[in-house]
């Protein structure tokens, strides 16, 4: 069984709500956060966690950050320094659903065009199955019923030599039995896949391009990018993640192969807050189109979560339903993702000692 498949029940979004706020915004100031180190500490102390980082941002100002672990393996390395990027993993399908969003807002794209329509070949080509029942908005909502292409064992993301098309991850998708109807809601990454496809053959750009025109640049996200490469490592500064090999040693990884999946955003924790702060605060679509997302489920229903993990990292970012303030956090692991709950636990647990202190 390859690492991507042992990983597909793990990898997952939990996306943010976009309840606003009634009442009078304070000053950045004047918002009650608890400590930021401690938080990241006690992350740090959790089993399978190398090194966690995490920042809080009101308004866009900076007021508290964390460090705590190491960078490397076994205490070595110091500890990760603040402003470090890392892989946000499926957090990049809001991004996504975002710029596609964007595509139907321009009248370039409609949320019922039928898959068959806007990507013929999937269909002439048997490449999914009820290619004519499935719309864009089924994609976006996971609710197409096209399998995973992760389960089909077919990939990877430690293979350095083979460089996948969209295309390939799509057919490998077909050979795994669809096991929901269009309508009914699984979890897929083939899904995106499929949208970043759309991207590119509605906008005529590549993905990343696109990314960066529509959501990096204008947001002033200097220190975020998608990897694309076969052989990917990091830019700048990051703590290390590792995963357990075959025999169960850890295997620094540093690199990844970045053709595989629909997952490539590589950001720091002040990049993806500004994302998530103008989407809560209806600057990157209208109100009528917004990606779904659950209801708020910290501080009394004012903070919602956005999580991505992949092999060695667990990312999650907290915000106020008024979008005013963030937190982002991510944990470099040492442990199979399958086995990081308690991770994924801790992260929650270290989000309502700052954001809801005394609570």
């Amino acid at each position: 069984m390859t690492t991507t498949r042992r990983l597909s029940a793990a990898v997952g979004v939990v996306c943010a709500a976009l309840t606003l706020s009634v009442q009078a915004p304070a000053a950045a100031d004047q918002v009650k956060l608890g400590d930021v180190q401690q938080a990241m500490k006690d992350v740090a102390k959790t089993d399978g966690v190398v090194g966690a980082i995490g920042e809080v941002y009101v308004d866009g100002k900076r007021v508290g950050q964390g460090t705590a672990g190491s960078r490397l393996l076994n205490g070595k390395g110091g500890r990760i320094p603040p402003g470090s990027r890392y892989r946000i993993a499926s957090q990049t399908k809001l991004m996504e659903a975002t710029v596609i969003l964007q595509l139907v807002a321009e009248g370039k794209l409609g949320l019922d065009d039928k898959l068959s329509d806007v990507l013929p070949e999937v269909a002439k080509n048997d490449y999914v199955d009820r290619a004519a029942e499935i719309t864009v908005q089924d994609l976006i909502r996971h609710t197409s019923g096209i399998p995973d292409f992760i389960e089909s064992g077919k990939f990877d993301v430690f293979d350095f030599t083979t460089a996948y098309q969209p295309i390939d991850l799509v057919k490998a998708s077909r050979t795994v039995p669809r096991q929901g109807d269009p309508g009914q809601y699984r979890y897929s990454t083939t899904n995106y896949v499929l949208l970043g496809m759309i991207i590119e053959k509605v906008t005529g750009h590549d993905r990343a391009g696109e990314f960066k025109r529509r959501l990096f640049t204008p947001l002033g996200m200097k220190h975020t990018y998608l990897a694309t490469k076969v052989s990917d490592q990091i830019k700048g500064p990051h703590g290390h993640g590792y995963y357990p090999d075959a025999k169960g040693r850890p295997r620094d990884v540093d690199r990844l192969n970045a053709t595989i999946g629909a997952e490539g955003a590589i950001s720091t924790a002040h990049d993806v807050g500004a994302f998530y702060r103008a989407l809560y605060q209806g600057k990157l679509l209208p109100p009528n189109l917004q990606p779904p997302r659950p209801r708020p489920n910290l501080c009394g229903g004012t903070v919602a979560s956005a999580a991505g993990g992949m092999p060695g990292i667990n990312s999650i970012t907290f915000s106020s339903v008024d979008g005013r303030t963030q937190f982002a956090v991510a944990a470099t692991l040492k442990i199979d993702n399958e086995k990081a709950m308690a991770v994924g636990d801790a992260i929650n647990k270290a989000a309502e000692a700052v954001l809801c202190p005394g609570q």
